[in-house]
C-alpha cells in the first residue's frame, strides 16, 4: 500500500506533496452519517496516503493489518486495537474475519459515538465472510488509480451531473493539455508512477508491481495452483482488454479450462485489478448481446501485461482501442463515485454488431458514450448513437470522446468531447 505523499511533477523529484484525492469529500460526508465506510481498491492506488492525510481521519487511529502485531492481536484480542478511541480506521482488514465479526458486534449493540473506516486491496463486496459480517451495516466506496485531474490538483469537475440532466458544452477548442494519451497510458495513473523519471523506470515498476501481487497478495486471497498459469491469464486478458469476453477462448489459447479461467477471473476481480462490464439489457424486444466485456482498472497495467512497454509500440498496437477506453473509463468511474447514488455502467451492442462502449445509467436517466481513438470524430462516427436514442428516446445526452481538442455538436443530443475534457470544468 502506497504510504508516500505524492509527488509535485511527474518527471521530477524535486518536491513530495500530497495531492488531494476528489473521492475525500464523499468520505467527510459519509462518516458523519454511517457508523462503517469501507474503502476497498487495488494495491498501490493510494488508500493508506488518503487515510492518513485527510481530514478528519488524519486524526483517527490507524490500524494495518500489514503489521503482523496489528494482525495477530486482530485475531487474539481485537478490541484491544481501538481501546480508549472511537474513531478508528483499520487498513488491509480482510486479512482478520474475525475483526470483521467484533466490528458487527458493535455496531450492532449502537455504541455511542464510535465509527470505523474500513480500507482494503481487495473488493470487500465481492468477499463472501465480509459481506456477510456487515450486509447491511456499511456504505461503500472504491478508490481507483488517479485521474489526470488529480495529479494536477484541479478539484472535480461536474460535467458527469450535467450531462444527466441533459445539459450541453459550449462549442469550441479546450486548450488545456494534454490532448495526446498515449505517454499517459504508456505511464499509468498509480500514484507511485508519478514520482518516476523515465519510461525504463516506470516499466520496471510495473514489473515489480505484478510481482508482488502474484507471489504475495494472491496467496493471501486464495489458492492458485500455478502463478505461471495465472500469469498467462493476465496476460491474456491484457490483449483483450475492452473485449467482450469468451472464457473458453481464452482458456483454449493458454491451456487452462474453462472452469479454471472463470475462478481466476474472478480473483483478479475481487483484488480491483480488473472490472467485467455487463451488457446493457432494458429493452425487452431487440436481440442484444448478452455477454459482459472486461477492462483491466490502468491502461498502463493492461499495457505492461500486453508487452508494450513504451509510446511508440503501444501507438502501433493493434490493442491500443481499447487501452484508450480504459483509460477514459477510469475517468468516468472516479466521476461517478461522486455521484448518490452511484451510477451503473454497462455497454450496448446488438446481434447485428452496432455497438454504445458505455451506457451510464442513473435512475431513470441515461447517458451513452462512445471512445474513439481519433482527433477529428464526425457525423458518421455518431451512427450507433443515433440507434440507441431511437431505442432509448429518455437518453438525456450521448457522447463521442476523442483525442482532439474539439468540443462539437453533431446531433441535438450527440456532443463530441475531448478526453482530458474529463479533468476539465464546464465553459
Amino acid at each position: 500500500m502506497n504510504t508516500i505523499p505524492y509527488v509535485n511533477e511527474i518527471h521530477s523529484k524535486k518536491e513530495w506533496i500530497y495531492r488531494p484525492r476528489w473521492i475525500a469529500s464523499e468520505l467527510r460526508a459519509a462518516i458523519k452519517d454511517h457508523s462503517v465506510v469501507v474503502l476497498t481498491g487495488a494495491r498501490q492506488v493510494g488508500k493508506s496516503t488518503l487515510l492518513q492525510r485527510e481530514k478528519p481521519l488524519s486524526g483517527w487511529r490507524y490500524i494495518t493489518l500489514d503489521d503482523f502485531d496489528a494482525q495477530r492481536q486482530a485475531e487474539q484480542g481485537p478490541p484491544a486495537l481501538w481501546a480508549g478511541v472511537d474513531q478508528i480506521v483499520i487498513d488491509e482488514v480482510q486479512k482478520s474475519p474475525r475483526l470483521l465479526s467484533e466490528v458487527k458486534r458493535i455496531v450492532d449493540r449502537k455504541r455511542p459515538g464510535v465509527s470505523f473506516v474500513l480500507s482494503g486491496s481487495a473488493n470487500l463486496l465481492l468477499m463472501r465472510q465480509v459481506s456477510e459480517s456487515l450486509s447491511g451495516r456499511a456504505v461503500y466506496f472504491t478508490l481507483y488509480p488517479m485521474t489526470y485531474g488529480e495529479t494536477e490538483q484541479q478539484g472535480p469537475p461536474d460535467w458527469l451531473r450535467r450531462f444527466l440532466k441533459g445539459e450541453m458544452p459550449r462549442e469550441g477548442s479546450v486548450e488545456a493539455p494534454p490532448s495526446d494519451p498515449f505517454p499517459l497510458v504508456a505511464r499509468g495513473f498509480m500514484p507511485s508512477v508519478l514520482a518516476l523519471s523515465g519510461q525504463e523506470a516506470v516499466v520496471r515498476w510495473w514489473e515489480g508491481y505484478v510481482a508482488t501481487y502474484l507471489e504475495r497478495d494472491l496467496r493471501q486471497i486464495s489458492q492458485i495452483e500455478s502463478l505461471v498459469d495465472f500469469r498467462k491469464l493476465m496476460e491474456a486478458l491484457a490483449l483483450r482488454n475492452g473485449q467482450i469476453l469468451n472464457q473458453t477462448e481464452v482458456g483454449r489459447d493458454i491451456g487452462l479450462s474453462q472452469p479454471t479461467v472463470h475462478r481466476y477471473l474472478n480473483i483478479l476481480e475481487a483484488t480491483c485489478l480488473l472490472e467485467r462490464l455487463p451488457a446493457f439489457a432494458r429493452s425487452r424486444t431487440k436481440r442484444l448481446m448478452k455477454t459482459p466485456k472486461i477492462y483491466w482498472i490502468d491502461p498502463g497495467l493492461a499495457a505492461y501485461l500486453a508487452g508494450y512497454y513504451d509510446e511508440d509500440s503501444l501507438r502501433g498496437a493493434r490493442e491500443v482501442g481499447g487501452f484508450f477506453a480504459s483509460l477514459v473509463i477510469l475517468h468516468l468511474k472516479v466521476l461517478a463515485q461522486l455521484l448518490t447514488p452511484r451510477p451503473r455502467f454497462s455497454y450496448w451492442r446488438t446481434l447485428a454488431g452496432k455497438e454504445v462502449d458505455l451506457v451510464i445509467e442513473h435512475g431513470r436517466r441515461l447517458l451513452a458514450v462512445e471512445i474513439k481513438l481519433s482527433p477529428t470524430p464526425s457525423y458518421r462516427d455518431t451512427e450507433a448513437l443515433r440507434l440507441f436514442l431511437e431505442d432509448h428516446p429518455e437518453t438525456t445526452a450521448a457522447l463521442i470522446i476523442h483525442t482532439g481538442r474539439e468540443v462539437r455538436r453533431l446531433h441535438e443530443k450527440i456532443v463530441a468531447i475531448p478526453w482530458h475534457f474529463l479533468s476539465g470544468k464546464w465553459k
